[in-house]
């Protein structure tokens, strides 16, 4: 509907289609200013935070000088007496005579046209705390209060209130002519003591608040805080109940909604600051709206702003900065998924970047929410608008016209100084991911520069280019590419704009001092803000009103009565005199000096005087704090990352040749000697030399095969992967020419082994050596297979036919009785050292020391000093003689931490060696084979090792009928038979299953783990019971040893695999996660293979498949293993599912 677009977006259909609407004209026109303005502010999101935070510096210095916190210039001094004007315009004006029937009747301030009638002012003094026992202030005696013989001030009796009790005041009350007025209240200024007891003229006095005049404006706050305070209690004292329960639910529902907003913040992943953000953003739009409207002379109190802002939250909340985090979020999590393609923007409005980087998801975000937000805006404003136009009193107008400055700022705050925040969040989280995962890493063995790689490889957001798109992984920071020079230059600029403040600040100390006799600004009490809200007169003066009613009318006289709001008083040893000038801040004068007269002299003066105020100094220094460790993180973080430079050469220089075969060197094209070349080598320029002669050089053996790629590596000449491809190249040629070998290896140069295209950077000094090129494995993907609620393809990569397809089928069957579920029953990664000792006794001692509590305690904190990720679960020991076993267990978080646990081991052995009273102890070996690594052992499969998870289905009988083509008690009698019984009698360690380790090779390979550890991870006991005439079939694996970081995990392709099950990297939030999650894909990838392979054992369609085909023929259409089990099947339904394997386990 066309009235629905007019509604906020938490108001209408969330289910309308994307794409359904065409793009109106405004979107059109606003979505790109819009994301003009979010981009500037997350380039630049330092320049934005610190430009408004200063502007709602000077709107608070502003607030404090103007009419809200009245303090000022235009504020009454003492001598010229008190402001009878704004007693006034917080009082009521009552009338009562004949022509009102006798009953009070309310009159308007300055429409009071009877002159005949009396006009008395009803003033009410208050002295707080005076009841109390435990007081020692005494209020002055209605007696005690200097009234003048010919005035016509005379007292009244006073009324209490019902917090009389609490706040324990006592009142006076007197009525007196109004032209009298002003001059009784000065009269009253000062107020003696009543205390018999003190007969010295410096006793105690009582000063009337509003003329309680400080050191300007370092007690501006707390004065206006105290009188706040002192205006809300009596609020309270002449309040309804009713206005009372209101309220209270009012700010209650404000509350909840602060709690709603971090909650929301916390699930989208910020627990603190991006919700504390958006209280910041709001308090900042409330200062400038607040600045504006009483600029524009539109009188705001702190009553009605404290009865109008928790409605205000309420009703508006923090819909919009939840919606724009929502949509940057979605905007960077789909990035990373599906590729931004020129032209196919939403909308049809082109971003202009790719939302790859923070800057594009945050634009991204603005295009598709932008309109919507700006249009909720402009609609709450529109109608606050309304609200403020209406002619409805009581403060409705006031306040609708704050409310609409109020929201105007905070939609040009959120574009601006919310997204420069949260630019700033994910760019640290970006850091933090990136160092983290690095150190892991580090942490599991490999070298820094290959995890610096993978850090940067794995790394969102991409750094940008200048023309928008994305680069190559690399170092940045806001989207900027960060050099070595970029940090000390940054230094340099802190420290000079640093310095510079500070000599400005010291500069301009005497022009602010200038005019030593300007009058300070004060705080004044009486009205508390511009307009005080009319009280109740009958609940401040209504006995004095009964004395005067009847007085009235006993003398048959008209009376008009002012009642003006209750004086406060305070008791203080020293008078008003005692408060001087000396004490003055030199920022509390009235800057006239001609230095200020100039253009932006008033910006300069605010900001210079936030500088000096009590609360903003404070701010200030906090601020620049955090600035300072934000921006050294943020730096240093780049810092820690940044690679050399490099300058690639040509090309044409890099590519090698393919040979058919080893030919002969040619001779140098550079008419360079071989003396020449070595003498090159040896000044380590080794890359400017061509290939042929390097080759010369290592056939000569001048440069050894394991360090061409040192010799070759200089960045001045080609970058890194350019240098380990050209060492590649160079080293086939070598072997191509060795003459030992040459009867096998001659042919190897010009071979179909591929070298090139692919990034040796992950490679060097982390997952092989000495390496020539790289094996293509076929890779495959089987299901999707439903694990634990959630859909998975897994990737296999195999050269044995039939068994993606064989296990695909399983999956299917699995799908059909609703999934896999698994259970994680351990995780610990194990490393056995063995320890010798002299003597038996010794051995005995030092086996007893580690099973005691405080040798657990001792290594365990020896261990866990080592690591961030490994943390020693339990250590098992065992006596050999002499010879002491210690089996460690541990967790490692998302590696598989073989190195990781070595590092551990070896420093709690030092620990145990030198400081527990084992010197005599020798360390025979980290590893002892207690483990055990990459070999079969019962302890494995008792204890386990790695991580221990079961996997269980329930697949329906007539699935197993049909898909599977078998029968569910065929099949458990095979597994019993086949699985359980035959492997008891091979003797078999873990292998009471078909073919576990089918799935799990292939899924290692696809993944980057350790193809040796296939040995022990697939130790597995497959079992299938009869449940209700459904197959209820499980494997239990205790020793899965998988990580997502470190090994063969660096290399992309592995990656990407590691990125299709959602396990890629290290857990953001909670370390080994990822890790455990691919155990539970693997064990129920194992489940998929268990079920098709027994199925087909079970069904006899192994053997007639292996019958039917041919090894001698060449594999065709017609004699693959799928082909032949296919014909071999029973009837033709069996073309879809009867897919079986190629060899019976």
């Amino acid at each position: 509907m066309l009235g629905s677009s007019l509604l906020p977006s938490r108001l209408r259909s969330i289910g309308r289609q994307d794409g359904a609407a065409k793009v109106g004209y405004l979107n059109r026109r606003i979505s790109p200013l819009l994301q003009g303005l979010s981009r500037r502010s997350c380039t630049h999101p330092i320049h934005i935070i610190v430009f408004v935070a200063l502007l709602a510096s000077t709107s608070y210095i502003g607030l404090l000088e103007g009419s809200l916190f009245e303090s000022g210039r235009g504020s009454k001094d003492a001598s010229k007496g008190i402001d009878m004007t704004a007693l006034v315009e917080g009082g009521r004006s009552l009338k009562v005579g004949l022509e009102t029937g006798w009953k009070w009747q309310s009159e308007l301030r300055g429409h009071i046209e009877d002159t005949s009638a009396e006009h008395l002012v009803l003033i009410t003094l208050v002295f707080p705390n005076s009841l109390s026992n435990n007081s020692p202030q005494t209020a002055p005696l209605a007696e005690a209060v200097p009234i003048s013989k010919n005035s016509s001030a005379r007292p009244l009796p006073s009324t209490s209130n019902p917090f009389s009790p609490i706040s324990q005041d006592t009142a006076l009350a007197f009525s007196v002519d109004s032209n009298e007025a002003a001059a009784f209240i000065n009269e009253l200024q000062e107020l003696p003591e009543h205390n018999e007891l003190a007969q010295d003229l410096d006793a105690r006095k009582w000063v009337m608040n509003a003329n309680r005049r400080g050191p300007g404006s370092q007690n501006a706050l707390r004065n206006w805080a105290s009188n706040a305070w002192t205006e809300f209690v009596d609020l309270l004292k002449n309040a309804e109940s009713l206005d009372i329960t209101i309220m209270v639910l009012g700010y209650l529902s404000m509350h909840l909604t602060f709690v709603s907003l971090f909650m929301s913040m916390k699930r989208m992943g910020s627990n603190f600051w991006l919700a504390t953000t958006v209280l910041f953003s709001s308090v900042f739009a409330f200062l400038f709206g607040l600045i504006v409207t009483t600029r524009l002379g539109v009188p705001i109190n702190m009553v009605l702003l404290s009865e109008g802002l928790p409605f205000l939250v309420v009703t508006i909340g923090f819909e919009k900065p939840i919606i724009l985090t929502k949509a940057v979020l979605s905007a960077s999590l789909n990035s990373r998924r599906q590729d931004t393609r020129p032209g196919n923007e939403p909308n049809g409005i082109s971003v202009g970047c790719n939302a790859n980087t923070i800057q594009g998801a945050v634009q991204a975000a603005v295009r598709e929410k932008g309109f919507e937000i700006v249009r909720d805006y402009a609609i709450e404003v529109a109608i606050l608008i309304a609200g403020a136009a209406s002619g409805v009193q009581g403060g409705l107008r006031q306040f609708c016209f704050l409310a609409a400055w109020i929201l105007f700022f905070d939609c040009l705050l959120l574009f601006t100084f919310y997204t420069a925040i949260l630019s700033v969040k994910l760019e640290i989280n970006r850091i933090k991911r990136h160092v983290t995962l690095r150190r892991a890493l580090e942490e599991d063995g490999v070298s820094r520069r290959v995890a610096e790689n993978v850090a940067t490889s794995n790394e969102w957001p991409r750094p940008e280019k200048e023309n928008g798109t994305v680069d190559q992984p690399g170092i940045t920071v806001f989207g900027k590419r960060v050099r070595d020079s970029s940090v000390p230059r940054f230094k340099v600029l802190m420290m000079g704009g640093f310095i510079l403040i500070n000599v400005v600040n010291l500069c301009t100390i005497p022009f602010r001092a200038g005019n030593k006799n300007a009058a300070p600004p004060i705080v004044s009490g009486i009205s508390g803000v511009v307009t005080s809200p009319p009280i109740d007169p009958f609940k401040v003066a209504e006995n004095g009103l009964d004395f005067i009613y009847t007085m009235a009318k006993e003398h048959q006289k008209t009376t008009v009565v002012t009642i003006l709001p209750p004086i406060k008083y305070e008791l203080y040893s020293s008078s008003l005199s005692s408060f001087t000038e000396e004490d003055a801040s030199i920022f509390d004068v009235d800057y006239r000096d001609q230095l200020f007269d100039v253009v932006g002299g008033k910006v300069i003066e605010g900001v210079l005087k936030s500088l000096e105020d009590p609360v903003l100094s404070k701010w200030i220094i906090v601020a620049l704090t955090m600035s300072l460790i934000l921006n050294g993180y943020l730096f240093n973080a780049a810092r820690w990352s940044v690679p050399n430079e490099h300058t690639p050469i040509d090309r044409h220089a890099v590519e090698p040749v393919i040979r058919p075969k080893a030919a002969p060197i040619a001779p140098s094209q550079h008419g360079r000697t071989p003396t020449d070349c070595e003498q090159i080598v040896r000044e380590n320029m080794a890359a400017i030399l061509s290939d042929d002669e390097l080759l010369a050089l290592a056939v000569r053996g001048r440069i050894p095969a394991h360090a061409l790629e040192k010799t070759l590596d200089d960045p001045k000449v080609m970058t890194k992967l350019a240098s380990l491809t050209r060492a590649v190249k160079i080293r086939r040629g070598l072997i191509s020419r060795n003459p030992a070998t040459a009867e096998t290896s001659a042919l190897l140069e010009g071979s179909k082994l591929p070298y090139e295209d692919y990034n040796y950077e992950n490679v060097h000094g982390a997952c092989c050596e000495n390496v020539i090129g790289y094996l293509p494995l076929p890779l495959g993907v089987a299901g999707p297979l439903v694990i634990d609620g959630q859909n998975f393809y897994l990737p296999m990569a195999t050269t044995e036919g039939v068994l993606v397809a064989s296990t695909n089928r399983g999956c299917k069957a699995i799908n059909a009785g609703g999934g896999a579920v698994t259970i994680l029953t351990g995780d610990g990664m194990t490393r056995g050292p063995c320890v010798a000792f002299s003597t038996l006794k010794r051995a005995g001692a030092a086996k007893l020391w580690l099973d005691s509590d405080e040798g657990q305690k001792v290594m365990k904190a020896a261990f866990n000093s080592t690591s961030r990720f490994a943390r020693l679960q339990s250590m098992k020991t065992a006596l050999a003689g002499t010879y002491l076993f210690i089996r460690f267990k541990t967790t490692t978080g998302d590696a598989m931490g073989m190195n990781m646990i070595s590092k551990g081991v070896e420093c709690a052995l030092n620990v145990m060696m030198e400081k527990n009273g084992f010197e005599d102890m020798s360390i025979i070996s980290v590893s002892g084979n207690y483990c055990t690594d990459k070999k079969a052992a019962a302890i494995n499969w008792i204890d386990g090792r790695g991580k221990s998870v079961v996997a269980e289905a329930i697949i329906p009988g007539d699935v197993v009928r049909k898909l599977l083509k078998s029968d569910v008690n065929a099949m458990v009698e095979l597994n019993v038979a086949k699985n359980l019984i035959g492997s008891a009698m091979a003797g078999s360690i873990g292998g009471f299953n078909a073919h576990a380790a089918n799935i799990v090779a292939a899924m290692f390979l696809a993944t980057g783990q350790d193809p040796a550890q296939v040995v022990e991870s697939s130790s597995c006991i497959t079992v299938m019971k009869n449940y209700n005439d459904n197959l209820q079939i499980s494997v239990s694996m205790p020793c899965i040893e998988v990580g997502t970081i470190g090994g063969g995990t660096v290399l992309e392709p592995q990656q990407a695999m590691l990125d299709l099950l959602g396990v890629k990297g290290a857990h953001t939030s909670n370390p080994g996660d990822n890790a455990r999650k691919l155990a539970r894909i693997i064990a129920a990838s194992v489940l998929a293979g268990e079920v098709s392979l027994c199925a087909a054992l079970a069904a006899g369609h192994l053997v007639r498949a292996h019958l039917a085909h041919n090894r001698s023929v060449a594999p065709t259409r017609s004699s693959t293993p799928v082909s032949a089990a296919l014909q071999a099947g029973p009837n033709r339904s069996q073309i879809q599912e009867g897919l079986t394997m190629t060899t019976a386990r």
